[in-house]
């Protein structure tokens, strides 16, 4: 009997690496976990869709060794759901496939827990239509059978039925079978399978540190020795690998093969990190800002209740106006106390999100910088006019203080301020270390500052040996100031444009 007090299990499987195969099922129940158990090829970035709340534990196993035994894992689960919980469980892959999820879901249907279990893209189908290897075709294979490279036996061996496997026509595909891989061949072949057998191994499939070799059960071994192929690998076995010329895809995106770092803001990160996988970088999210309420809301309450003294409301960031709106709502007012302002905002984005408040922007200047806007409020006649800012609690001082020369009163308040968020800096540590980030990109000066804060100066010279990507030449100069290697600056200042320029480098 379930018990509807106790918390919930949720089974979630992940995907096999690219986070866009998370289900959107996954996805929702990662935004309502207190608490996740998760699997040591779980993509990281799927930290983005929880709440800073929530209680992550590692689980995984690497190379055959278990951080935490089977059982464990099974109470740890009916404990947390006994706490009143929502508990996920993130396993790579689909969960009921060779992922031990039926046992974990056994303990907790014993134990009287609720459960719940959501399906997930298998490693099987993700990483074979990736690789652009299709597991079946009308003229060369109708079957396909899937097996386990780790089900070994005292002395070894993998426990199956060769004989049986071997006299199969299809497609075979073998899960976990790097380190088996010369077994494998020998046995197939023992049984009767022909040594020019075409077969495929892609190690890291789906994410941008993919890599294909091919060859034949006659080759392949020689092949794996020299290039030491090592897991996370998925074997395919059959006449399906030779389609991979007409077929593959994902090898060719623009950008196949690089890691980019991202800086910005968890919530705004969301279309960058998009945009890069849609051109095949691996998007490694290492947020360096987080915004939040200002200290004191007084000042903003201030001009808030009196609005009608001023002429002018500058907006010069979306965070600006997410605040601005918000307070605006807790203080009982609307945007109809806004009437007879004009309203001006530095960059479209910030324009958009001015507009989807509804209020129309009057003056937006050509370049998405203070002096552009400072130069076309100059068109008009500011002298004795009342500006309001409502910007972060430090920002720079450069917009304020042209338009106080130009003769105008400027009333700047604090709507947010920005903080360090605490990310975890071995990844990045140890992936600057091993050469395998291309690029880190920066969209403001603040995040250069703060990522330079956060990594720390152990990490500065890999950073300096690392191409610098920016946003407009505010965010390069302080880069440069800084000592780095900025490669790539956007000729916009806005996100696509960064990604643009990045695409634009690399091609």
């Amino acid at each position: 009997m379930v018990d509807s007090n106790k918390g919930k299990v949720v089974l979630v499987g992940a995907g096999p690496g690219d986070v866009g195969l998370l289900t959107l099922s996954g996805k929702q129940w990662l935004q309502k976990a207190d608490v996740i158990l998760y699997d040591h090829l779980v993509n990281p970035d799927m930290a983005r869709f929880t709440r800073p709340s929530t209680e992550m534990i590692y689980v995984g196993k690497k190379e055959g060794v278990a951080s935490m035994e089977q059982e464990q894992i099974n109470r740890l689960l009916v404990s947390k759901a006994r706490e009143g919980k929502i508990v996920v469980r993130l396993k790579g892959g689909d969960p009921f496939l060779f992922g031990r999820g039926g046992e974990e879901i056994q303990a907790v249907k014993k134990a009287g827990i609720s459960f719940v279990v959501v399906p997930g893209v298998s490693s099987v189908t993700g990483v074979a239509a990736y690789a652009g290897i299709p597991l079946t075709h009308r003229h060369l294979s109708s079957t396909l059978s899937i097996i386990t490279g780790s089900n070994e036996k005292k002395h070894g061996d993998i426990h199956i039925d060769w004989q049986k496997i071997s006299a199969r026509s299809g497609t075979l595909v073998f899960l976990m079978g790097a380190r088996k891989l010369p077994l494998i061949v020998e046995k197939l072949m023992k049984f009767g399978k022909s040594p020019d057998t075409p077969i495929a191994v892609i190690q890291w499939g789906t994410t941008a540190r993919q890599k294909t070799w091919t060859g034949t059960l006659r080759t392949i071994v020689k092949i794996s020795a020299r290039d030491k192929i090592s897991p996370p690998a998925l074997t395919i076995i059959g006449e399906v690998v030779n389609l991979k010329p007409d077929i593959e895809w994902y090898e060719h995106l623009p950008l196949f093969g690089k890691t980019v770092v991202v800086t910005r803001k968890g919530d705004q990160a969301g279309l960058m990190i998009d945009r890069l996988r849609e051109l095949g970088a691996e998007p490694f999210f290492f947020p360096v800002i987080d915004t939040v309420a200002p200290d004191d809301w007084s000042p903003l309450d201030d001009a808030l209740n009196n609005l009608a003294r001023y002429h002018g409301l500058i907006f010069t960031s979306v965070n600006g106006v997410r605040f601005f709106a918000e307070r605006l709502k807790t203080v009982a007012r609307d945007i109809r106390d806004l009437q007879g302002l004009r309203v001006f905002s530095i960059g479209t984005k910030t324009a958009a999100a001015v507009c989807d408040l509804g209020i129309r922007v009057d003056v937006v200047p050509e370049n998405f910088v203070a002096e552009s806007l400072v130069k076309s409020i100059g068109k008009e006649n500011v002298e004795g006019k009342r500006f309001l800012i409502p910007r972060a609690a430090v920002a720079r001082e450069t917009l304020p203080e042209q338009l106080r020369k130009m003769g105008a009163v400027v009333d700047v308040v604090p709507v947010y301020q920005t903080i360090l968020p605490a990310p975890s800096v071995s990844a990045l540590e140890k992936r600057l270390e091993e050469g395998s980030i291309d690029v880190i990109t920066f969209t403001s000066s603040s995040t250069v500052q703060n990522f330079l804060v956060l990594a720390g100066d152990k990490l500065l010279p890999e950073i300096k040996k690392t191409k610098i990507a920016c946003i407009g030449p505010v965010t390069e100069k302080t880069a440069v100031a800084a000592g780095l290697n900025v490669e790539i600056v956007s000729d916009e200042y806005t996100v696509s444009s960064l990604v643009d320029a990045i695409e634009k480098y690399f091609r």
